[in-house]
């Protein structure tokens, strides 16, 4: 094993996030065509940490709220039912034109009919977080955090958050903390601030023990050269992705982990799912299979989620990136964007690839 823990600390697992809300339609139908939605409370970094909560494993989540906002009790109340900790300040709304918390309105397509998500992030609460809102010596110097992980949705999200990041991956190395980094790319995000991102996520990568991120998220990021994006032929690609990940180690040296998903997509339901992980000078290699996918949202934050708890549980390493692609296909049978695991041998039947009925 190439990670080793901190100990005796309150927390497995931190993640700082911006929450908000995912609108989706029932029944896979298109956003536009329908009168019927559910709403789910939602951000890709407690995605990722669900799968350490929901088996067990203590989780704070740092984030801020809407003063008095019913759709901010909403989240804190779901927030509770994922067994994770929180804090974080409350900012008022100001006025209807005031801050809120972001939406995400999106369809589960189906067939050859693909998803569609509409981001609605106007007036967004997460893009105030900062790092004088939180004690960062007292969580990680007196609480104690085993692994906090980085998304760099939120990283980038606003110069605020972008700072805000920056002093939480600085205090967790102070403080002997492991940091995962997922790069997340957005294109978006990145509009007008591409030059000083990329020497903040660098700064953030080169202290970083875990970076996960695919073929363009490396190019985007940092102009490393990978593979060409899309997933056809995944399988004959391996090779390539590896070079990719060889020259990410070369770049980040201090990091130890590095990984990758393999996404081809066959139609809505039905996709080829695999992933490529290294390990000091270890390579797992989970060679693209098929699984049945009835939303694929949330499917990337669950691989790296599993992933994570088998680090934080001290297994083999070679049993990581199984555990993480069995957590990732799970999270494409919820509808909330995360999964909710039972227990491990639930996950461990879906590796195996054992869907007969346990009574």
């Amino acid at each position: 094993m190439s990670i080793e823990l901190k100990q005796n600390c309150k927390y497995a697992m931190l993640v700082p996030t911006s929450m908000g809300t995912r609108i989706t339609p029932e029944n896979g139908q298109p956003v536009h065509s329908s009168d019927k939605f559910t709403l789910y409370a939602t951000s890709a970094e407690t995605n990722v940490a669900s799968i350490s909560s929901y088996l067990g494993l203590p989780v704070k989540v740092l984030t801020t709220f809407v003063k008095g906002s019913p759709i901010a009790q909403f989240i804190k109340s779901n927030l509770k039912a994922r067994h994770m900790d929180y804090e974080g300040p409350e900012v008022e709304q100001g006025d209807p034109w005031g801050y809120r918390h972001q939406i995400n309105i999106a369809d589960s397509g189906y067939g050859s009919r693909g998803p569609r998500v509409f981001n609605d992030r106007a007036g967004e609460v997460g893009r105030t977080l900062n790092a004088k809102d939180f004690d960062l010596e007292r969580i990680f110097g007196e609480e104690g955090v085993q692994i906090v992980h980085l998304s760099g949705l939120i990283g980038a999200l606003s110069p605020e958050t972008t700072q805000f990041c920056l002093e939480i991956a600085r205090a967790a190395k102070k403080h002997g903390t492991k940091i995962s980094f997922d790069l997340n790319h957005r294109a978006s995000f990145w509009k007008g601030r591409e030059e000083q991102l990329r020497k903040d996520f660098t700064e953030i990568a080169s202290v970083s023990d875990i970076l996960i991120g695919n073929e363009e998220d490396f190019q985007l990021c940092f102009g490393i050269e990978g593979p060409a994006a899309g997933g056809e032929g995944l399988k004959a690609k391996i090779d390539g992705f590896k070079g990719l990940i060889n020259r990410v180690k070369e770049a980040f040296p201090n990091a130890s982990v590095f990984a990758t998903t393999l996404r081809e997509v066959i139609s809505v339901n039905e996709h080829l799912w695999g992933a490529i992980m290294l390990d000091g000078e270890n390579w797992h290699v989970v060679e693209p299979r098929k699984i049945t996918v009835l939303d694929r949202i949330g499917g990337g934050d669950g691989f790296v989620g599993g992933m994570l708890y088998g680090i934080l549980k001290n297994w083999d390493a070679e049993k990581w990136p199984q555990f993480g692609w069995a957590t990732g296909a799970m999270a494409t049978t919820f509808l909330t964007d995360y999964a909710q695991p039972a227990d491990e041998d639930q996950v461990w039947s879906i590796w195996g690839g054992n869907a007969r009925v346990k009574r």
